[in-house]
């Protein structure tokens, strides 16, 4: 084959595991070889359409079969696939469709207003809907007739009309497309939350992502027996390349779902014998709470992964209790995205820790000159290794500034090394508060706070401060019918971290501000300050 990228991995696959089941969404059921045969069809029909190698086919929905479809034939094509977040209003969708050059946008049909909006007065020349109700099957080839609910609102430049993925799917020609692709062409691009400005576009080669998936499938011991269920939304970098493709690249089964929901997820699990899923702390507190929990069977988890931040102490005993052990790790959208991988083994030893760099990774700390820092010393956590993006989508300024000599990627992040090599992630460079000349790394009090059983989740920011320039503030949301007071917090606090470190001020809150992802959004907190 000339194919060397993701796009050639169902055929290669094929031979293989072909009467296995691949992919599961709700009741319906896809093995490799029909997901092979359905992306290779895709591929054809995408080419009889205009599209071509280096071209960028943009898609938006959850969780769905379409979804990897379009990944994977596009990856034949050599095409580039843009995953778009569902929950962007329109003219996010449109920077950034008229920012990658889309020529076609793939969504799910329920969200046939934001696409036909947010690809108004771009390049995008067909808009192609996805049957994503309850009853939409993949199972075959025939047409839902979406085409036949409407025209699309396009601008000067935007589509009239909007096509059934199905009925696309059916006009292309069985047979496979070997385009040659290498590792080092251009696989997908995927926007960066944009907290600070514009969203930046990371382009994350074949190469990228193939390494990553054999971090994952080293560090993590995927097989091909692994069950994967998704509950993260696939739009997301850590949700796609950390479980979904090393699964499939292994052979294993992933397990769909659109929208998380504990209870639904427990079912899941127990129905599916799922062995691995993937989340923020959040994601597992809510598993841990909800009513099913004691009288789930939960045996057949062998691999749980966190990443965003930390796992609260009470949440990993909650885990324990059932037998089970949580493998935290460190990454970004811009390292494909695995960096750092804590083993389970050593989740109570090194509680805190986002753990060892990744096996084909290397990761370490720079001071403020640039220079290795020393173990203990707090410095910018920057990564080297294949799964690094080589650049960002025309952003040629925005790529410069993030390599420091050698090559090595600015994270942003503010970290640690202990003796023993594993880091320990203190805060977001941006996120660091500076009290009085004093450098203080939010995370360290959001963990101490975390401690307390009434607190469901906290963020912890920096307000202005007339005689310190800015002091630290708590925002607390707090579990459902728990009872909590600014002095009890404080109290909590005292001894276990130094005097400036404790938040001046105590904000309680009815919900928090969150990405797609689960991840509290501090910039939102900063901007609100002055309304809490």
């Amino acid at each position: 084959m000339e194919n060397f990228g993701i796009g050639s991995w169902l055929q290669r696959r094929r031979p293989k595991s072909g009467s296995k089941t691949a992919l599961i969404s709700g009741n319906h059921e896809l093995s490799y070889d029909q997901l092979a045969a359905r992306s290779a069809r895709l591929a054809n029909a995408l080419r009889d359409r205009g599209v071509a190698k280096g071209d960028r086919v943009a898609y938006l929905g959850e969780n769905h079969p379409a979804f990897l479809e379009t990944l994977f034939a596009c990856g034949s094509l050599g095409a580039v696939f843009v995953p778009l977040n569902t929950r962007l209003a329109p003219p996010e969708i449109q920077f950034q469709l008229q920012d990658c050059g889309a020529k076609a946008l793939i969504h799910a049909d329920s969200l046939g207003e934001l696409a036909a909006r947010g690809s108004a007065g771009t390049a995008v020349a067909r808009l192609v809907a996805v049957d994503d109700s309850v009853d939409g099957s993949p199972d075959g080839a025939d047409g839902g007739g979406l085409a036949a609910r409407g025209a699309a609102s396009g601008g000067e430049q935007g589509p009239t009309a909007v096509e059934d993925f199905e009925d696309v799917l059916a006009s292309g020609a069985d047979r496979p497309i070997d385009e040659s692709v290498t590792l080092d062409d251009g696989a997908m691009i995927l926007y960066t939350s944009g907290t600070t400005g514009r969203p930046k576009g990371a382009l994350l080669t074949h190469g990228n992502i193939t390494w990553n998936c054999i971090n994952v499938i080293v560090d993590f011991d995927f097989s091909s027996a692994d069950v994967a269920l998704m509950i993260s939304p696939m739009f997301h970098v850590a949700s796609l390349d950390m479980g979904v493709l090393p699964t499939l690249l292994k052979g294993g089964t992933v397990v769909l779902e659109p929208k998380f929901n504990a209870g639904r997820t427990l079912e899941l699990i127990e129905k599916h014998r799922a062995t691995t899923i993937s989340g923020v702390p959040t994601t597992y507190q809510m598993l841990c709470e909800d009513p099913a929990w004691e009288t789930t069977e939960l045996g057949s988890l062998n691999k749980l992964t966190c990443g965003g931040s930390a796992v609260p102490m009470r949440v990993l005993e909650a885990y324990e209790a059932r037998g089970l052990r949580f493998s935290n790790g460190y990454g970004m959208t811009e390292t494909a995205p695995g960096a750092t991988t804590l083993p389970a083994a050593r989740s109570r030893e090194k509680a805190g820790s986002s753990g060892l760099p990744q096996f084909f990774t290397d990761v370490r700390i720079a001071d403020f000159d640039g220079h290795p820092a020393a173990p203990g010393t707090v410095g910018e956590i920057q990564i080297k290794g294949p799964n690094v993006i080589p650049e960002y989508w025309n952003r040629p300024e925005a790529t410069a500034e993030s390599y420091a000599p050698g090559g090595w990627f600015k994270s942003g992040d503010m970290g640690y090394k202990d003796e023993d090599g594993f880091v320990f992630v203190s805060d977001r460079l941006k996120d660091m508060i500076i009290s009085g000349g004093e450098n203080i790394y939010p995370a360290e009090i959001e963990q101490a706070i975390a401690e307390l059983e009434a607190v469901g989740s906290v963020a912890v920011i920096g307000v202005p401060d007339e005689k310190w320039g800015e002091v630290p503030r708590a925002v607390v949301l707090l579990r459902e019918g728990a009872q909590l007071t600014e002095d009890q917090l404080r109290t909590h606090l005292d001894g276990r971290l130094a005097r400036y470190k404790i938040p001046k001020s105590v904000v309680f809150v009815d919900e928090m501000p969150r990405t797609a992802s689960g991840k509290i959004r501090k910039a939102e907190l900063r901007a609100r300050s002055g309304q809490l």
